[in-house]
């Protein structure tokens, strides 16, 4: 991470022997990655549940993943941070097959939808409603046929569209996601 940039701490609660709400942790987050090398994001990834409804015990305890995973467990939910830094050239100039291979790092190589003439060569689609919450800078939202710039307290409530994150600011944006797991309906042509 960028020492200019604050930290932040993830605050876990849970019970004492008594039933007792207390805290169980008061630290940065744990698992950090920063994705496509130098010039790509830093996802710093909170926390994740596995089903719902969640089972909640009196000592939360971290859950088990290795590596970084882009989309929710199925029938679960994620949070996650991730700094976007400025766009370069770097981003711009990707291919169809350099974009799959990011987010294969990501665990989700079939996530991307990058061709040939696409708005943004990071375009990428989940089968998940994500709710994005811009905490400190500015963003692009780009769709198929739209564009936005969101800005710090702006909330995106993503419904499976095919999207991608552009920093077009020139410094870096912080933004927080839940992604929950979801399935299209038969209504959707998927391509």
């Amino acid at each position: 991470m960028n020492q200019s940039q604050k930290t932040f701490r993830r605050v876990i609660t849970g019970h004492d022997a008594d039933g007792k709400a207390i805290i169980l942790s008061d630290a940065p987050p744990v698992h950090t990655q920063l994705v496509g090398g130098p010039g790509g994001p830093t996802f710093f990834e909170i926390w994740h549940t596995s089903e719902t409804p969640v089972l909640i015990y009196p000592q939360s305890i971290e859950p088990d993943e290795s590596g970084l995973v882009l989309a929710p467990p199925r029938k679960g939910t994620r949070m996650r941070v991730i700094e976007f830094p400025p766009e370069g050239e770097e981003i711009r100039k990707l291919t169809g097959a350099d974009a799959a291979a990011k987010f294969k790092t990501m665990g989700d190589e079939k996530a991307s939808t990058s061709t040939e003439g696409a708005p943004h060569p990071l375009m990428h689609r989940t089968q998940t409603i994500d709710y994005g919450i811009v905490l400190e800078g500015e963003i692009t939202l780009v769709l198929d046929r739209a564009e936005t710039t969101i800005r710090a307290g702006d909330i995106v409530i993503q419904c499976g569209t095919n999207h991608a994150w552009a920093n077009r600011s020139g410094r870096i944006c912080r933004m927080a996601f839940i992604l929950i797991d979801g399935q299209f309906t038969n209504e959707f042509a998927l391509h």
